[in-house]
């Protein structure tokens, strides 16, 4: 999640050398199925699994469920405090803070009454730190308290951070949004208040190994499986190899140098390379708007006030391959990749709010008007930081990417590979099996 000028807009991943007895902390993604229910502000509030605690031979791997909302929103569950209290998160790479509600919030404060809400006095681990922060997302921001106590991700408790307890969000956007707050996995620079990112806590207190952690977002349309997050390393299950790394030129969001993007034989865009940022609480892929209106209209969407396109559903199958270059890799996406297909069975569309603050999506119904959302928006980022593409989640269902921060002998760098989809997988290791049960002697 880009802090202004770089959000405006919806704002995990792994490393491929290390070891299998290597520290992992894992965590599944679940996916929301909205029903008639998709509009309510109230939604994806219902009982959530309890956090999981399974270890394995090999070290500590853990489990947390995420949630996922329209092959476009990824949340998560963490605790706070003794005994944990249960948030959901959106793990953000375009961020380095994290913060939830908190019981001490003002009372006007609407997103409050319809989220999870921290309790400091129901903690015995709690420890005050009274310093005041602010966050600023485009049209949305909050305001709060800084705070110490234990953070539970997956199997890994008493992980001791600074948190964010939030004390006012006026924006509504928060109040209908479907997450309780924000876990930011950038770089320590983004961080506001100097806090020390949850990262590098797991790092520096020696429950992680290394500072990197690998994503695997599922976009298969059935089951609730909504993918994986690593932390520690990745699952080479996940993807196809070979990983492709592209340095990080600047470490304070994921950026890299991007070298073209290119759609169909006819149109390229970035021509003399730009910047680009992985960003998994970015939604849908943005670009300078002339580019992103020059893509859609090579691709036949048509725009939608609030700066989105859509597509007829029906052309999905003719629509020209988008091409990214990174790391002199060329990753494609195709039109099953890009177009967003809504949920059937809804009465009427409507705006709706998007995972990140200061953004509305609008979603329109399949059934009904056989329509669909394509997943370029225009965003403008001014210099000296733009102008900047954002690989977000409709980049990253299809590849895998790899957050390694580095060491001293490697810099920061981001690894990509294609994604392999759950009904591969399935497919791969029944036939496996079948070659080893044809093998097996009589």
């Amino acid at each position: 999640m880009l802090p202004p000028p770089l959000l405006l807009l919806l704002c995990l991943v792994l490393l491929g050398n290390l070891e299998p007895a290597a520290t992992l902390i894992r965590v599944p993604l679940r996916r929301i199925h909205p029903g008639h229910r998709i509009f309510s502000p109230l939604y994806g509030w219902e009982q959530r699994a309890e956090l999981s605690r399974t270890p394995t031979s090999g070290g500590k791997t853990a489990f947390v469920p995420l949630s996922k909302f329209m092959n476009t929103q990824y949340f998560g569950d963490i605790g706070l405090g003794t005994p944990p209290q249960n948030f959901t998160v959106v793990f953000d790479t375009g961020s380095s803070n994290l913060w939830v509600p908190s019981t001490r919030c003002h009372f006007f404060s609407l997103a409050c009454w319809f989220h999870h809400r921290f309790n400091p006095k129901a903690s015995s681990s709690f420890r005050p730190n009274g310093t005041k922060f602010a966050i600023q997302y485009g049209t949305g921001r909050l305001s709060g308290i800084l705070s110490r106590d234990n953070l539970t991700i997956g199997g890994i408790h008493n992980v001791s951070v600074t948190f964010g307890e939030a004390l006012w969000e006026p924006s509504l956007v928060f109040a209908l949004a479907r997450f309780d707050g924000i876990l930011g996995l950038g770089f320590p620079t983004l961080a506001v208040g100097g806090v020390q990112p949850p990262l590098d806590a797991l790092v520096e207190q020696r429950l992680l190994e290394k500072p990197v952690f690998s994503f695997y977002l599922n976009r298969d349309s059935e089951g609730s499986d909504g993918g994986e997050l690593v932390l520690g390393g990745s699952d080479p299950d996940h993807y196809v190899p070979p990983l492709t790394f592209i340095p990080v030129t600047i470490p304070a969001y994921w950026q890299v140098h991007m070298q073209s993007v290119k759609v169909g034989t006819g149109l390229n865009l970035c021509a003399q390379g730009c910047g680009a940022i992985l960003d998994t609480g970015t939604s849908l892929i943005t670009g300078p708007s002339e580019e992103i209106r020059a893509l859609n209209k090579a691709v036949g969407g048509f725009p939608l006030l609030t700066g989105q396109y859509l597509i007829q559903c029906s052309k999905i199958p003719e629509l020209p391959t988008v091409s990214f270059s990174l790391g002199g890799v060329w990753f494609n996406l195709t039109g099953q990749d890009y177009v967003i297909k809504v949920q059937q069975g809804q009465s009427n569309p409507e705006p709706r709010d998007s995972q990140c603050p200061g953004v509305v999506t609008l979603q329109i119904l399949q059934s009904d008007v056989g329509l669909c959302l394509l997943g370029f928006q225009a965003l403008d980022i001014p210099k000296p930081e733009g102008p900047l593409w954002i690989l977000g989640d409709v980049f990253l269902g299809s590849y895998v990417a790899v957050f390694d921060r580095g060491d001293k002998n490697i810099g920061p760098r981001v690894g990509l590979a294609r994604a392999r989809s759950r009904a591969t997988g399935r497919a791969e290791r029944k036939a496996t099996q079948a070659q080893f049960l044809r093998r097996r002697p009589g």
